[in-house]
């Protein structure tokens, strides 16, 4: 009985004891804070972190990465981008902290510290940024954990394939790597393989074929982009599986053993995804087998239609009714089938079928009237036919197209899954009706593509076709992209990157957009069509099958075309009640979209005004301030775009007589008016504004072009000596807006009698001449929200 109590004592004692004592090791170090560095076009739903601390580089601003909203922002954003918006670093770079939050249904852009966000409807998250000052003893992660993108392509052995789908896992925290060699292991999984960062030298590739599963893959289509993968495939390793070729008897060329076919035609751009078989030896074939001792085959023109089975160039289909891709390529011990795709228009059906059934080969039938197809017997093993390399042909001279409709044309059609491919197809049946009788050519109208569907694809440039044939051929090649109806990201699309110098934009004609929609857009159109229209883009809509008053329910944006369209007029809306109908339409859309006075979305506030300078050159102004007055007047000037087509400008300097410096047509490029301006003498003498203001109205507006603008700027420094209201008024009566900047001795109640109503957005006083430069800016953008406030209709 007494063991238990003592045993409790015994315990009590050795806990106190261990209490008391202090450690004997130093005392612990707080852990220091690892800040990770990341790029300028990294975004926050790339790092699969709730709250992170990152460093941001320098020059982040020059990048013009993406950023949507304003304080809160969506995760789609540029975070360094993001951070120099709200204030939190400049483009000097810096250290932040990103704190994730749930999607918000709206992101207003705005514009801030030289970054301009824009507006998205909602999105699924959100982020916001802070300085990167971690709180005490808060710790954030020392390595970022991205979220897997899509595969990337490594180089081995000059050889170019892409690698499997690899979920990138950063090291938790710096450490030295074992100097110890070791031989690697191949792992695999059903799902990840993870793939080293360097390959082995000399180990050679694992011949096992990946796993497989019984899930049936997309179907491959033919891909745009030469080199890149079908998205849907990209999950896949890809592996090059090619024949050999041999040298046949005399050493006269290479051929292919086996079932498979000589590849005589053009190499496939997208040669979709093929697994090995085991213990195949995988070799890459030559990209031109061609011999010189091979003879010249002609081939008879097909008077029939190609069956389904042949593998030629295949029409778009939706994924939905092609076959799976079994994924194997054949060798020499399989049995003979299909390895290549014909892209030869037209071939015999005797090619056909010897390059279906290979070497079982009877008798050559007749063909064309009884001409017999020469066939090569000279190899032993293996069916080839061969022809030698085409000559080189005569380019055909650039087409000069119709100089009556000099624009820049872009057409938005629709790839969505909704459309479906028989309609799809009479989608590119219009646009290639169109590219033929619009006559594309480089005096005249250049035409493009964009496909949308998720993602907005461009699949003609404005340069790729110089003629309509070109252009047809091109149209013909497209195929069906998939996913929803994203007619608000193609509008942003185009106007940020599609009409561009790089892309073929001329800059000299109007830009237009005719936007395809089946039915209607699954985003918001209003934002991106405004900032499209401001930009110079005449938009025109063509809705087939549009939504009746049941299914108006469902549209996320009512009256989306009248909020999208450049006027609400109805001359830049085309309803179509029915996909067959569509081609009725081809006559009416191209007479508007070449009706050059009617695209009134193509004239900004920079380049649709005809500007009348009235200086003056009185005894008073003298030789230096007058040069001061030129300087604001060549200042001004350098904000518009001047042409013929576009902004002019006129001046007349004045006294007691009025002269004109020179007139609206007379300069026709901004170097050549800049010089004029600068030419200018000094005239002195008296001051007579009213009537340098009716000269004004009678030598440079009574000739002015009536879909411009007419603005006119009076620059004084006195009070004038004859009557300035009734020219003033005479000149409002032709719809001429007036600006009056006066210096000096300059009288109030005349400079607002000159200028247009409101007098203060208009009417400008400063006291010395060396303070005109401020009132720059101020002009411009007046001149610039009264163009971009006029009504749609």
């Amino acid at each position: 009985m007494k063991s238990a109590p003592l045993a409790a004592v015994c315990l009590g004692l050795l806990l106190s004891c261990t209490c008391w004592a202090k450690p004997n090791g130093p005392k612990g170090k707080k852990p220091k804070q690892v800040i990770p560095a990341i790029e300028c076009d990294v975004r926050a739903g790339k790092i699969n972190l709730p709250e992170f601390i990152a460093k941001c580089p320098a020059h982040c601003k020059e990048t013009k990465q993406q950023v949507y909203g304003s304080g809160v922002f969506a995760s789609i954003s540029s975070i360094c981008n993001a951070a120099i918006h709200s204030g939190v670093i400049t483009n000097a770079g810096g250290k932040v902290i990103v704190k994730k939050m749930a999607g918000q249904n709206i992101y207003k852009g705005s514009s801030s510290n030289g970054v301009r966000s824009l507006s998205l409807p909602k999105w699924r998250e959100s982020f916001v940024v802070t300085v990167g000052k971690p709180k005490k003893g808060v710790i954030y992660p020392a390595t970022l954990d991205y979220v897997p993108s899509r595969p990337t392509y490594v180089k081995t052995s000059q050889k170019e394939a892409k690698s499997p789908p690899v979920t990138t896992e950063l090291p938790t925290a710096a450490a030295p790597e074992p100097t110890t060699t070791t031989t690697p292991q191949p792992s695999s999984t059903s799902s990840t393989t993870l793939a080293p960062s360097t390959p082995p030298p000399t180990t050679p590739p694992p011949t096992t074929p990946p796993p497989t599963t019984t899930k049936a893959r997309a179907a491959v289509h033919k891909v745009r982009d030469a080199g890149n993968g079908h998205p849907y495939l990209a999950s896949e390793p890809s592996a090059s599986s090619r024949q050999q070729p041999h040298n046949g008897p005399g050493g006269s060329g290479p051929v292919f053993r086996g079932a498979t076919y000589l590849n005589r035609f053009a190499q496939r751009t997208s040669a979709g995804q093929r697994r090995p078989e085991p213990g195949a030896t995988i070799r890459r074939q030559p990209s031109s087998p061609a011999g010189p001792a091979f003879p010249r085959r002609d081939w008879p023109p097909a008077s029939f239609p190609r069956p389904d089975w042949f593998p030629g160039t295949r029409h778009p289909a939706d994924v939905s009714y092609a076959a799976p891709d079994s994924g194997y390529t054949w060798t020499e011990t399989d049995t003979p089938g299909i390895t290549a795709w014909d892209h030869r228009p037209d071939i015999s059906e005797y090619e056909r079928w010897l390059y279906r059934f290979g070497s079982n080969l009877p008798r050559a039938p007749d063909s064309d009237g009884g001409r017999k197809v020469p066939l090569d017997t000279t190899y032993t093993r293996g069916y080839n036919v061969r022809e030698e390399e085409p000559a080189a042909r005569v380019p055909e001279p650039a087409s000069q197209g119709a100089p009556e409709c000099k624009v820049d044309l872009v057409f938005l059609m629709d790839g969505s899954w909704s459309i479906g491919k028989r309609r799809f197809k009479i989608q590119k049946d219009f646009l290639s009706e169109v590219a033929q009788t619009i006559n594309v050519g480089v005096t005249g109208p250049v035409m493009g593509v964009v496909q949308y569907g998720d993602e907005p694809v461009t699949e003609v440039s404005l340069k790729s076709a110089s003629s309509s044939r070109e252009l047809r051929s091109a149209i013909e090649k497209i195929t069906q992209k998939g996913g929803p109806s994203h007619v608000g990201k193609a509008l942003g699309y185009i106007n940020k990157q599609f009409f561009s110098d790089a892309n073929g934009n001329r800059g000299g004609a109007p830009n237009v957009a005719v936007v395809l929609v089946d039915g209607w857009p699954t985003d918001k159109v209003e934002e991106a069509s405004r900032l499209a229209r401001e930009s110079g883009i005449n938009i025109f809509f063509v809705t087939i099958e549009g939504a009746d008053d049941v299914e108006k329910k469902n549209l996320i944006e009512n009256d989306f075309v009248d909020k999208a369209v450049c006027r609400t007029n109805g001359f830049f809306s085309l309803p179509v009640s029915s996909w067959f109908a569509l081609r009725k339409l081809v006559q009416p859309l191209v007479k508007r979209v070449c009706d050059a006075d009617r695209l009134v979305c193509s004239k900004t506030c920079l380049n649709a005004n005809d500007i009348a300078f009235v200086i003056d050159g009185s005894s008073s102004v003298g030789t230096g301030n007058f040069r001061t007055v030129l300087q604001f007047v060549a200042n001004i000037t350098r904000e518009f775009e001047i042409s013929d087509t576009d902004t002019r400008v006129g001046a007349v300097q004045y006294t007691y007589e009025q002269r004109l410096e020179f007139s609206f047509t007379q300069h026709g490029n901004k170097a050549d008016l800049l010089n004029a301006v600068k030419r200018i003498d000094y005239w002195s003498g008296g001051t007579s504004t009213g009537a340098a203001i009716s000269y004004a109205a009678e030598q440079l507006f009574s000739k002015s072009k009536p879909n411009k603008r007419k603005i006119m700027i009076v620059i004084t420094d006195g009070r004038s000596y004859d009557d300035v209201r009734q020219p003033a008024l005479a000149v409002h009566r032709q719809d001429v807006i007036a600006y009056a900047v006066g210096i000096a001795w300059a009288s109030q109640d005349e400079l607002e009698y000159i200028a247009t109503d409101p007098d203060k957005e208009h009417a400008f006083f400063v006291d010395e001449f060396d303070n005109l430069y401020k009132f720059v800016p101020k002009i411009v953008n007046n001149i610039c929200q009264e163009f971009n406030s006029q009504p749609r209709n």
